[in-house]
């Protein structure tokens, strides 16, 4: 069996006193009736934590040994994951987050985000399902008709129906401008004839309905990927009380065979096989990509996360091997090799909460902030930030994961142990919903881009102010952290300048160096908010309200600042001496 506990005292923290959830989304209008604060977060980390621990954690193994499969044109989920989907949507867990007019519970992203984490440390096959569905519904609650809102979006936010993406087509990959699937018109609605690939929970029988958003070409749509249509796709056809009835004409052709999430049923979709899937436009024509675009900072902050989330479970998995292995006549983890190992495992993944957390609330205040310019500028961060996350901590999350393995030594590469099952699962995230080459191009070619790195400098002001506050603590630490930020910030400030004059006269020049930056950037921003912790934390020593936990916290985010904010400086390097003679001729020495 696999075990999991949701480190609830680390989340509380880092909601409710390094976020400040209370006063910064607490006090917006949306939320002024959730009593946001500690209590709130007590109750829902708590009661979600049970879910992840008692009823999917032990599903994991399950779904890993006896993986979703494709029979008679319909998928058979692991034992258990249909039973596990119904406690989740009994719960009211798949719309936390989501307003109360779409079905929702109404409470702020943090708290969706500290759920979700906890699905993806405890079972990420299993927790796709709830991520492509929020994103589904999400699509439609801002594109559709008041019509397709009141058939579909209540359902889909109470767990009773889940939603599924079609994008990706053989051969086209990221490409969407080629893709060959078509819808004809037919009346008040089309006939969609295609198939796609890579479809996480395409089929499934957790659920009385799917419903897929699919992308097509209408018969005058112009090429490329301006010509591209989104359609909602249902399962079963509803009837005259909205409820499902007739089978579409939509199927599983098969499952994809992967490396890791074996349960999470990826599959192939055929569309129209016989007389033509019955599908509705969502928005308008030939803007599919905009309305799904709608949902991708929400995927892509949410696919991010699964590198936090399976960081969390490898590192309390090898924690507790450490423990518990004896050689040379002590537990291993007093050996200082696999203490290393244990806290480079430990700051990272602290460092990806925080960060991941507090842009959380930037994306609420996005939504919901007073006024337009404070909705303005947190849009132009949580839309500079979303690739930071979703790339940045899942290259942390494989590394993570690849730690835990090492810390079991030869029995982490034994599938017993359950070590090597957190690589394998967490491998697809730094491909999907973009591949991380893709997230640091969006990096440096759209938001950096576009404000010259405005929205980034203003960051580094706040970290920098930061900094100052730490350096001139009287605490030994404390003041040795400040002065390492500092130093990061200003390596960081000097990235971002080579790269936008670069991109104003070689964008494939400018290319070379955007993976490096968006690790330096997370490497700094991580190493932020680890700081902004230990100040609060030496503020509870000096004041006496301290306990054990906020020791631990000084010497993790000091551990951090010592043996990982360097990494920060390396990848500045890389930035600077970007390869030009690459584009020369680099494809020509492979």
């Amino acid at each position: 069996m696999s075990m999991y506990t949701a480190p609830e005292q680390e989340m509380a923290f880092v909601i409710d006193e390094l976020a400040c959830a209370g006063a910064t989304v607490g006090s917006l209008d949306a939320y002024a009736e959730c009593g946001v604060g500690p209590e709130l977060t007590t109750a829902v980390l708590s009661e979600a934590g049970k879910l992840a621990g008692e009823v999917l954690a032990p599903l994991r193994t399950v779904g890993d040994e006896q993986p979703a499969v494709c029979k008679d044109k319909k998928i058979v989920l692991p034992p258990g994951f249909a039973e596990a989907w119904s406690k989740m949507a009994e719960g009211g867990w798949q719309g936390i987050a989501v307003p109360p007019e779409h079905g929702g519970q109404g409470l702020p992203e943090i708290y969706g985000s500290a759920a979700f984490e906890m699905w993806s440390a405890s079972n990420m096959a299993f927790g796709l399902g709830p991520l492509l569905t929020a994103g589904a519904a999400l699509a439609i609650g801002a594109h559709g008709t008041s019509e397709q809102k009141n058939l579909y979006l209540e359902k889909m936010n109470s767990g009773e129906w889940s939603g599924t993406m079609n994008l990706t087509e053989s051969g086209a990959g990221s490409d969407l401008g080629v893709m060959k699937a078509k819808a004809l018109p037919e009346g008040d609605h089309f006939r969609i004839y295609g198939q796609k690939i890579y479809i996480t929970w395409g089929d499934h029988d957790a659920t009385s309905n799917i419903i897929h958003l699919v992308l097509a070409r209408l018969p005058d749509a112009p090429e490329g990927s301006a010509g591209i249509s989104l359609f909602i796709v249902p399962k079963y056809l509803l009837d005259e009380n909205g409820d499902p009835a007739t089978h579409n004409d939509v199927y599983p052709v098969s499952t994809e065979h992967k490396l890791g999430i074996h349960g999470s049923p990826t599959c192939v979709m055929s569309f129209g096989d016989s007389e033509g899937a019955v599908g509705y436009l969502l928005g308008q024509p030939h803007q599919g990509l905009r309305c799904m675009f709608t949902m991708m900072n929400e995927a892509r902050l949410k696919v991010g996360m699964q590198g936090l989330g399976i960081s969390d479970a490898a590192l309390q998995k090898a924690v507790a091997y450490a423990r518990e292995r004896v050689q040379g006549g002590v537990p291993i983890i007093e050996h200082p090799d696999v203490l290393r190992m244990l806290y480079t495992m430990k700051s990272l993944t602290e460092a990806m909460r925080a960060v991941s957390y507090v842009e959380s609330i930037t994306m609420d205040l996005a939504h919901y902030a007073a006024d337009a310019a404070a909705r303005e500028h947190a849009q132009l961060r949580i839309d500079l930030m979303i690739p930071i996350i979703k790339g940045w901590l899942t290259e942390i999350g494989n590394e993570v994961a690849s730690l835990g393995v090492q810390v079991h030594g030869g029995m982490g590469y034994i599938e017993e142990t359950g070590a090597a099952q957190y690589l394998r699962d967490v491998r697809i995230a730094a491909i999907y919903e973009g591949t991380n080459g893709i997230q640091a191009a969006d990096l440096v070619g759209r938001k950096i881009r576009r404000d010259g790195g405005s929205t980034l400098e203003t960051m580094l002001d706040d970290a920098a102010s930061s900094a100052s506050e730490a350096a001139a603590s009287a605490a030994p630490a404390i003041k040795e952290m400040g002065e390492a930020l500092a130093n990061a910030v200003a390596d960081l400030r000097k990235s971002t300048a080579v790269t936008v004059a670069r991109s104003a006269s070689s964008m494939p020049h400018a290319l070379l160096g955007s993976y490096d930056l968006m690790m330096q950037s997370g490497y700094v921003l991580g190493g932020w908010h680890l700081l902004r912790s230990a100040l609060i934390c030496r503020e509870r020593i000096e004041s006496g309200s301290a306990s054990d936990f906020h020791h631990h916290k000084i010497v993790t985010a000091a551990f951090y600042c010592r043996q990982i904010m360097p990494r920060a400086a390396a990848h500045g390097n890389a930035v600077s001496n970007a390869a030009e003679q690459l584009l020369v001729d680099g494809v020509a020495g492979l």
